[in-house]
């Protein structure tokens, strides 16, 4: 098979994934380059948020084909290898892609600060004292420097996020997931999230970011998917799927969810 190029970060393709007689995702597939934002949007249920659970492996797809760093995978071939084999290949990815979730997922026993630097620490093997110093620099440049010593139970949902941020970006990450990341937020806090994921695309990190947020997907990204039953019912840049006269499928969605 021919080989992605080297500004592609990630390439994923034909994707498929199923829970026992219900096919969630039909051979779904994306190229990230290096400083793309990808939206991907569509109504829930669509897949959206399987399909980047499947890019690091937090679930095992059923087939397809997964590119990134460097390393291939074959996903029914790596499907037969011994766990003694699979885990490293598994880990390697992961160590190089950051996931912020709906749901924050901050550990509750650590402060802001000891949430940042723990991978970093612990699974990146880097010195202490660098990783302090990296995440207060990360929780500055998100807005809560002054926070750092808090526990995540004495932030808002927005700075728990934002924090959450700081915490994907604390492992030097080549590619960062964004799981509907203001969905569980109040609406008066989405805009600082949204704003600190607007800095990052500004900086020219690649990311792919599942949202509801239409603003985000045509002001921000670059590229948009749009996802309906489990499969890729359109893709092209924000002007395009945008447009008045853009995908039908996708025109649909907009007449929906702007009402």
């Amino acid at each position: 098979m021919k080989g992605t190029s080297m500004s592609t970060v990630l390439s994923a393709q034909a994707i498929v994934k199923s829970y026992g007689a219900k096919t969630v995702l039909q051979n779904f597939g994306v190229t990230a380059a290096r400083g793309d934002v990808i939206a991907i949007v569509g109504a829930s249920g669509s897949g959206k948020s399987t399909f980047l659970r499947c890019l690091n492996l937090l679930e095992m797809p059923d087939s397809g084909r997964l590119e990134f760093g460097g390393d291939s995978i074959d996903i029914e071939s790596f499907k037969r290898l011994p766990a003694r084999d699979a885990n490293p290949r598994i880990e390697a990815i992961r160590r190089k892609i950051g996931m912020v979730f709906q749901s924050f997922n901050l550990w509750s026993s650590k402060t802001l600060l000891e949430n940042v630097i723990e991978a970093p620490i612990h699974v990146h093997k880097r010195p202490v004292a660098e990783c302090v110093e990296q995440g207060k620099d990360l929780l500055n440049s998100v807005g809560l420097y002054e926070f750092r010593d808090y526990y995540p139970k004495q932030l808002s949902g927005g700075q728990q996020q934002r924090g959450a941020i700081a915490r994907a970006l604390a492992i030097n990450p080549a590619l960062i997931l964004f799981d509907e990341p203001t969905s569980a937020l109040d609406p008066e806090l989405v805009g600082e999230v949204l704003q600190v994921m607007q800095k990052l695309a500004e900086a020219g990190c690649t990311m792919l970011v599942v949202t509801h947020e239409m603003n985000f997907a045509r002001n921000v990204s670059n590229k948009v998917i749009f996802c309906e039953n489990g499969a890729i019912g359109a893709e092209g840049t924000p002007a395009e799927m945008f447009s008045a006269d853009g995908p039908a499928a996708m025109r649909k969605f907009l007449s929906i969810v702007s009402t």
